[in-house]
């Protein structure tokens, strides 16, 4: 489901009015009632913890923008869930306190966690014949050693803590996936021993969807939102907002596979309307998730439909929804 308001942005930076409105019209939609609590339920059951999974090392203006996950707490809370119950989450603590989780977390006092700080199962993981040297923050990296290791332990933040997740990733290119989005950002935020994949297309191409169909991870897995406010159409993690066009939409998705298909084409779109050079990109990675059924690799089977907020008349009034046959939102 794309969700669209003009009024989203000023000056590529959110408005939270806008932003609040437009995540709530596209629960809605995604769970097709009028009613946010209803939506909310759908997904969420009240005493599991919602763990809200962002793209922090871009920054506030090219990554996961902290408006859209605000948005989200914010009506959690509204329906009653308990703030101990949500967890805005990343690799890195680093990067979250760089771009403002840390400081949002303590204004809507939920927890803001790092995979690496949170530390990795033993017990649970993905296990690849390829070897990678272990660093720092990985579960069997030896201090003073070179450590090679053939699994990728999950985060314990999935395993021993986390009901229910979300995905809130950005519309951002990504050099050799095409754009940074829900499968990217989820299979190598979950996991330690990464590096091993990280230089090699076909090496990503087979772990990223074989990650995200862990147990641990696609079992916990609620839905999809993809930060479309602005379409950065290079950079990977870089804030290029020169490279970069305002579009002022959310996407919501059950899909991951579709919602990452349809952000490579959006952004050809805008690169080749910028008059910018093409980027080749290879789609293995998400056919391979089509065969392990974690969504739609076929366009035939993706619906898009879109929903653009018209004006409210007045501050408490819900907001009134067109459909627009041109773009839409997705469904698996």
């Amino acid at each position: 489901m794309v969700v669209e308001d003009p009024r989203a942005t000023l000056d590529f930076r959110p408005r939270p009015e806008a932003v609040r409105r437009m995540v709530e019209a596209g629960l809605q939609a995604l769970a097709r009632t009028n009613d946010t609590a209803a939506a909310w339920r759908r997904f969420i059951g009240p005493e599991q913890t919602v763990g809200i999974k962002v793209h922090a090392a871009p920054g506030p203006l090219s990554g996961t923008r902290p408006a859209v996950v605000e948005a989200l707490v914010r009506s959690l809370l509204e329906q009653g869930h308990s703030p101990d119950r949500i967890v805005i989450w990343d690799k890195h603590r680093e990067n979250l306190e760089k771009a403002g989780f840390v400081e949002l977390g303590r204004r809507l006092g939920v927890a803001v966690e790092g995979a690496v700080e949170a530390g990795y199962d033993p017990d649970v993981f993905y296990d690849n014949p390829i070897p990678g040297e272990l660093v720092w923050g990985d579960l069997e990296f030896q201090p003073g050693q070179t450590t090679m290791g053939r699994r990728s332990h999950v985060t314990r933040l999935l395993t021993g803590r986390i009901d229910r997740l979300i995905t809130v990733t950005p519309l951002l290119n990504h050099n050799q996936l095409g754009v940074s989005g829900a499968l990217f950002n989820l299979a190598l935020g979950s996991v330690d021993n990464t590096r091993r994949f990280l230089n090699d297309p076909e090496r990503l191409a087979v772990a990223i969807p074989e990650i995200c169909a862990l147990p641990a991870i696609a079992d916990r897995t609620a839905f999809h939102v993809v930060d479309a406010l602005i379409a950065q159409y290079y950079g990977q993690e870089e804030s290029l907002l020169h490279y970069a066009t305002i579009l002022n939409q959310l996407r919501f998705s059950t899909d991951p596979v579709a919602l990452d298909l349809q952000s490579i084409a959006e952004l050809a779109r805008q690169r080749q309307r910028a008059g910018q050079p093409k980027v080749e990109v290879s789609l293995a990675p998400y056919h391979n998730a089509g065969l392990l059924e974690l969504g739609a690799a076929d366009p035939e089977r993706i619906v898009l439909e879109t929903l653009r907020l018209a004006p409210a008349d007045t501050a408490d009034r819900p907001p009134a929804l067109s459909p627009d046959p041109t773009a839409a939102t997705l469904r698996p």
